[in-house]
């Protein structure tokens, strides 16, 4: 990647920086409110934060990048899937809606760029806590602090750890686990295990704090771009399973659903 294009590459970073952070202010309006949980025809959850989040995100896009197409989780939903070739914009306006519903705080916000069917960069906010994890690719990750005003107020590098023989920290997801996952954790030297929502299990090993994350279960594109960018820039990885290749994207002929995987550090 040349110097240029680096540059032009975490310019674009910090831009979904503040328009995830913009996303998050509308969510936390919801969140702190008595709003209405809806169904989609797949039986999974939805709410007004769901869709006021996208059409900010939407529409800030447009306006950053707008020659780039965007494949994002409720127009999608909807059946508006658009034209794209080597790169598109990945959005899932809040991954983790049962979290949100279950007000657990653990849930993000999720935008990432997709370039020759890999994740170039992206940002996961988690506007409950405040912290924001941003990649690029080939570049680093870092983690900043955003204030209830929206301000970041740190920010620093995050490194994956290596993975250890043994002792191993193991992240798994707490709304959807599988039997197929416990299997396959079943067989390592587990340490500890943690549980956490949405894409914050990337981010737990993209800083060094778990070592592996197993997903045995259905997931979609937009659930996954924005994590797998900022772990794979903090120099972890993820595979699909078992074919032990790069976790890759624009799969439009699978519906953009994820084969198993396994995200790891170092």
């Amino acid at each position: 990647m040349s110097d240029q294009s680096t540059s032009e590459d975490i310019a674009l970073c910090d831009a979904l920086t503040a328009l995830a952070i913009k996303a998050g202010a509308v969510i936390m309006s919801v969140y702190e409110s008595d709003f209405v949980v809806e169904q989609k025809d797949d039986a999974s959850p939805v709410t007004e934060a769901d869709k006021r989040a996208e059409k900010i995100i939407l529409a800030g896009l447009r306006d950053i990048a707008p020659d780039i197409p965007v494949l994002a989780e409720e127009a999608a939903s909807e059946g508006h899937i658009p034209t794209f070739g080597d790169q598109f914009f990945l959005v899932d306006p809040l991954d983790g809606t049962r979290e949100f519903v279950n007000r657990t705080g653990e849930f993000t916000v999720n935008i990432a760029l997709v370039r020759n069917t890999r994740p170039a960069l992206g940002v996961v906010y988690t506007p409950v806590t405040g912290k924001l994890y941003a990649g690029v690719v080939g570049h680093g990750a870092w983690r900043v602090i955003v204030d209830k005003d929206g301000a970041i107020t740190d920010r620093c590098e995050i490194k994956a750890a290596s993975v250890p023989a043994k002792g191993m920290i193991a992240v798994a997801s707490r709304s959807h686990r599988s039997p197929e996952t416990d299997a396959f954790l079943e067989t390592l030297d587990i340490a500890d295990f943690a549980a956490a929502g949405s894409s914050l299990k990337f981010c737990l090993i993209a800083e060094g704090a778990a070592h592996i994350y197993p997903r045995f279960g259905r997931t979609m594109e937009w659930d996954t771009g924005a994590g797998q960018a900022v772990l794979e820039a903090a120099g972890g990885k993820v595979c699909a399973h078992p074919s032990g290749e790069a976790l890759g994207y624009n799969k439009r002929e699978r519906g953009f659903d994820n084969p198993y995987f396994i995200a790891s550090g170092a």
